[in-house]
Parts: structure tokens; sequence; C-alpha cells
């Protein structure tokens, strides 16, 4: 057994050359130890051992895309600090937010998380969090279980690692196991989560704290009055597109599954009939809610006229082949031969001979703006082959000629200070990092892109969701005007 020479104030322990060969491994508690010998200079006193996080840079970016504009700072590492509870609680009581993750031999990372202190003094006791989930890390997107019963999300025990309800437990009884009982307070497949192999090869767990980053200079300027609210209402219902054969303009939602395009159509519904309403399908789901074609008016309140814009809906885009919205389809609905309530097929795309198939097409059937309609959360966590079917459908769009945007969707549920206070979005320096991002991804100017909040459990409207949803409507009027105008162009060249 080791013996310290010497204990400093510092926690540092000091061990002769005698009690300890050069090179071994020293691992002694939660203390850094620092091996000094006789007759050794400065350079070579080994400092032992070092405490890297196993969370790669991918993960990383999965755990962000789950919990919004954090950083992520290493409390707890079981292969050095010891599988006990002891040792757990010791680093990781009082810490505030803390995610906890789980690796096994067969690949598998997942975990859980909680907004919530720990704290042994609790021994036994639930804590209520209705923020904590569970999540698996595993595959290319992350998936995340929520708590079902807040009151039971988290429980203390002195004897064991992170315990989530009765459902998931890291490190039981002090030994690298995990216990995993689906279905109690948590409900999530263990097959997916951890390939039902129970054996920790690593725990560890991190502090979440905020990104923040709130800058002094908005990034884009926006007027957060009544006033404004009212003069945006009123420049969309005024709005007249320049070509008199087209009444209304026609725009295009594109987006992947669970974006938020059907929502934002609701939204935008939900200002001029003057409250939270929803027409048209929507929520979270792995597979399209929207499997038709829908061309959806806005009317000015319950018996207004409808306003001078089009939203189109389609099925939501997915990266296995076969799967969501054909790339084929798009060219069929951007040049107007797709009628309203056509089902799609993701399989086979609609052809010129099909049932249903609009032969003769006016401008006015045309899609005169289109929208890539992108989840903030995921924009670093888009795959390879999600990024390659936008781009094939960027070369279709520009290829017609048809101005396009971005809405970035959920920015308050991506960054913090936004969800304190939406009009934070442009003072965000995360959200601008994203929207930096989705400029470069998808090729598109950073002022072709617009971030909105869509309502989703809120009952009553809020003026400033509802400045940032009108002006990204403006905008798509503007591009709108934008196509038309190249169209008189061509008329009269022609």
């Amino acid at each position: 057994m080791l013996k310290a020479s010497k204990m400093f104030n510092n926690g540092y322990r000091v061990f002769d050359k005698e009690n300890i060969g050069i090179g071994q491994k020293c691992n002694i508690g939660a203390s850094l130890l620092i091996c000094v010998f006789p007759q050794t200079t400065p350079t070579e006193t080994n400092v032992i051992p070092t405490m890297n996080p196993k969370l790669t840079q991918e993960q990383e970016k999965q755990l962000c895309s789950l919990l919004g504009n954090i950083k992520l700072s290493l409390l707890f590492k079981a292969s050095i600090h010891g599988y006990t509870g002891a040792a757990f609680h010791q680093k990781c009581d009082h810490q505030g937010p803390t995610v906890s993750v789980g690796y096994n031999s067969t690949g598998f990372v997942f975990g859980g998380y909680t907004s919530k202190d720990y704290d042994v003094a609790k021994q036994g006791q639930y804590i209520q969090d209705d923020k904590a989930f569970l999540f698996s890390l595993t595959g290319r997107n992350p998936v995340r279980y929520p708590v079902t019963n807040a009151q039971y999300a988290v429980k203390m025990h002195n004897t064991t690692g992170p315990y989530f309800g009765e459902d998931l437990l890291l490190m039981n009884a002090n030994t690298a196991t995990v216990i995993s009982i689906p279905g109690n307070y948590y409900i999530f497949n263990a097959a997916e989560m951890h390939g039902n192999n129970l054996n920790l090869t690593e725990c560890e767990v991190y502090k979440v704290e905020e990104g923040g980053n709130i800058i002094e200079k908005p990034w884009r300027t926006i007027l957060w009055k009544a006033e404004r609210r009212k003069e945006l209402m009123e420049s969309v219902k005024l709005y007249r597109p320049m070509i008199s054969s087209v009444g209304q303009a026609r725009v295009l939602l594109i987006g992947p599954v669970g974006a938020g395009k059907s929502s934002f159509f609701n939204s935008v519904n939900s200002i001029f009939r003057g409250h939270v309403t929803s027409q048209a399908i929507s929520g979270n789901s792995g597979t399209s809610l929207t499997t038709q074609f829908r061309t959806y008016s806005v009317k000015a309140g319950r018996d207004g006229k409808p306003l001078p814009i089009i939203l189109c809906d389609t099925m939501g885009m997915e990266e296995a082949t076969g799967a969501g919205l054909d790339v084929d389809d798009i060219g069929s609905i951007l040049k107007g031969h797709v009628p309203d309530r056509y089902r799609f097929n993701p399989s086979v795309p609609l052809q010129a001979d099909a049932h249903g198939f609009q032969q003769s097409v006016n401008l006015h059937e045309r899609i005169h703006c289109v929208v890539y309609v992108m989840d903030t959360c995921k924009v670093s966590i888009m795959s390879t082959k999600l990024e390659e079917k936008l781009a094939a459908i960027r070369r279709r769009v520009n290829l017609l000629g048809i101005p396009q945007l971005v809405l970035l969707t959920k920015v308050d549920e991506a960054c913090p200070c936004v969800a304190d206070n939406l009009r934070n979005v442009y003072n965000s320096q995360y959200i601008k990092t994203k929207a930096q991002e989705v400029s470069g991804r998808l090729g598109v100017p950073m002022s072709c892109i617009v971030p909105v909040k869509n309502y989703s459990e809120e009952l009553e409207l809020d003026m400033s969701c509802d400045i940032l949803l009108l002006s990204a409507l403006i905008q798509m009027l503007r591009f709108a005007d934008n196509y038309f105008d190249e169209v008189n162009d061509q008329e009269k060249h022609d």
C-alpha cells in the first residue's frame, strides 16, 4: 500500500521513490497525484492522471441539439475517480444541471440529463424535474426520452451513480454496471438505447452551463412594438402581386421532418385569426405527419378575405432513400403540376401521365418563392445525405429562377437566452453562429436567413413572436416580387 510522505495544503500528495516506481500509474481517490523523486529536475516531475473527455465532438454536438446553447465541463470520470457512489457524489453534488453519459463495449453511448442538483444528503429521496430526460447518441441523430412523471425524475442514493427514476441507473452498487428498467417514469426501448449491454466501459458526468454570449449590438435591427406588429399585418393585407394575372403569391415550404413547416402556417394563421389555432397537422414524429401536398390560404379574421399569399406545405424530407419527399416531386410542384391534396408516394414520384397531373399550368399556379424550414437545434447534426438532398433541390430551384429563403425555427429551444426573452434573438451570438452555419451548408446569404419561433404550447398570442413571424412573411412577399420582376423582364425581351 502506498503511503504519502507529505500532504500539502492544496491537496497534492508526494511519494518517495521507494514507495512508487517511475512510470507507475497512481490513482488514489479523486486527488491529483504528483510523484516527486529524489534528485530529479522539475521537468521530470510526473502529473497523473489526465482527465480527458471520452465524449467526441460529434457526440457533444448531438447533446447540444438536445440541450440548446450550452457548454459542457467534465466533473466526473469513473475510470479515474472510481465506480463508486461516494466518488460520484463527491464530484457532482451541488453542481447544478448535469448530463451523465454511459459507454459500453458494444459502442452504445447513452445517459440522462437533470436540471437539478445531486445531493447525497437526500438519500432515498426522489427529485422532481420536469426538464429531465434520457437519451441515446448511438445513431446519427440523437434520441430523447422525456420524463413521463416529473415527480420521480431523479433518485438520490449513496452507493450508485446517476439514478433516473426507477428506469436507468449508471454504476449500480459501486460497480461498473447498469440497471435498466424502462416504463416506470421514462419510456424507451432498451435495445435502441444501449443494446441490452449493461456493462460500462466508462461513465462521465458533465456540468451543463449556458453558452449565453449576449452581444451588445444586435446583428439585425428589429422594432419590438405593438405599432410595428400592426404595420406588418397591414402590409401583408395590402400586398398585391406585381402581375395582374396572379392574385396570390405562392410560397413553398420545404424542410426535414419535424422542422416546423406546418407549424409555421398554423402560427401565421393564428396571428390573423387573433388566437392560437391549428389547422394544418403538426407535431413531433420520426416520420412526416404531412403526407399530402396542401395549399393553405390565410384569412384576415374568421370571416375575412383570403390574404394575398398561399403557403404550400409538403411532405417532410428524410435522409433514407425511398422515404420522405422525393426530389423529383419537387420539380413538379415548382412548375405547378401537382394539385392540392395530392398524396405523395415516396418510392414513386408523380409521373406526367398519372391521374391528377396538371398538364396545362398558368403563372398563378407555379411556385413564386421557396422557403427551407430548418430546426436551429439540429443544424449541426444535419446528415450528409440530407444536405445532399437539399443541394439537389436548390439546383432545381435555381434553374427555374425562384428566390429562396431559410426559416430558422425553434430558436427558443436552441438558446436559453432567447427562451428567457425572445427579443434576445438578434443579440444571441449562438443564433447568429447557427445562421452562419446554415448559410455555409446550404449556400445561401445571411440576408436570406430569418429566425422565427412558431406557436407550439402557447394558448395566447405573443407580440414578439408575432413580429418575428410577420417579418418572415414580409420577406417571402418581397422575394416573390423579385420573381415577378424576372417574369416581367423575360416577357419584355420576348
